[in-house]
C-alpha cells in the first residue's frame, strides 16, 4: 500500500482539495446515471398515455324499448383508458336509428358525469358517429341504437368501435385515432353455431355430422368368408 506523495506531504490542503474534487466528480456521475435510469420509465408512461395507443373494451346487449318504436333496441357500453372526444360504431347489418345523447358515468363512483356526447348518422346506414368529451380515462359511455331484425337472429349485430381524440396545440388541431375494437356479439342470446367468434376473430361455423341410415337387421349381417 503506497503512502502520500512528497507533494502531498508538503501541501496537505492541496491533497484534500484534490480528493474532494474527485469525490464530487464521482457523485455527479452517479446522480446523472440515476437520473438516466429514472427517465426510462417516464418514457414508457408517456407512450402509454399516447391517445393513438388507447385501449377500449365494451359489450352490447338488448336495449330498452322505446314507445312507438317497434325496432329492436341494442344497448352498447364501453370505456377507454384515456380521454376521447369522439367515437364511431360500425355495424355489419343496417342500423335504423340511434339515441342522441348517451350517458357517461365514472367507473370509480358509478355516478353520472357532466361529460356528454351527441350522436347522429345516416339511417338506415352502417355507422353511428358521436362527438363530445370524456375528459378522463375509465369513463363508461352507454347508449343504444336500433336495428330492424331480432337481436339473436343470425347474422347477429357485432359493432366495431373506433375512438378519436382532438386537441389544439400551438393554434393547430392535433388528432389521434385508436381502434377498431370489437364490442362482440349480443350478450344474453342462446349459443348457436357461430358462438365463440367475433368479427375480428371469427370462428368457423360448427356443423354437427349425424350418421343417417338403418342399422343392419338380424338377416343383414354378412357372414365371414373362410
Amino acid at each position: 500500500m503506497t503512502g502520500p506523495t512528497t507533494n502531498e506531504r508538503r501541501h496537505p490542503l492541496h491533497a484534500t482539495q484534490t480528493a474532494h474534487r474527485k469525490a464530487t466528480w464521482w457523485l455527479a456521475a452517479i446522480v446523472g446515471f440515476i437520473a438516466l435510469l429514472l427517465s426510462i420509465p417516464a418514457v414508457g408512461r408517456a407512450e402509454e398515455t399516447n391517445p393513438n395507443n388507447a385501449n377500449c373494451i365494451g359489450s352490447i346487449a338488448a336495449g330498452t324499448p322505446e314507445p312507438g318504436n317497434e325496432a329492436q333496441q341494442v344497448k352498447y357500453s364501453f370505456y377507454c383508458n384515456s380521454p376521447i372526444t369522439g367515437y364511431q360504431l360500425q355495424a355489419q347489418i343496417p342500423v335504423s336509428g340511434a339515441e342522441g345523447q348517451p350517458l357517461v358515468t365514472s367507473n370509480a363512483t358509478g355516478k353520472p358525469l357532466t361529460d356528454t356526447f351527441s350522436c347522429a348518422g345516416e339511417f338506415p346506414g352502417y355507422a353511428l358517429n358521436c362527438v363530445g368529451s370524456a375528459k378522463a380515462g375509465y369513463e363508461t359511455i352507454t347508449g343504444q341504437f336500433s336495428i330492424d331484425t331480432a337481436l339473436c337472429k343470425e347474422p347477429r349485430v357485432d359493432p366495431l368501435l373506433t375512438v378519436a381524440y382532438a386537441t389544439i396545440e400551438k393554434g393547430a388541431v392535433v388528432q389521434a385515432l385508436a381502434g377498431p375494437f370489437d364490442l362482440g356479439r349480443p350478450q344474453g342470446c342462446p349459443p348457436d353455431a357461430y358462438s365463440g367468434g367475433t368479427r375480428l376473430a371469427p370462428r368457423p361455423k360448427i356443423i354437427s355430422h349425424k350418421k343417417h341410415g338403418k342399422s343392419p337387421g338380424k338377416h343383414g349381417k354378412k357372414r365371414a368368408k373362410h
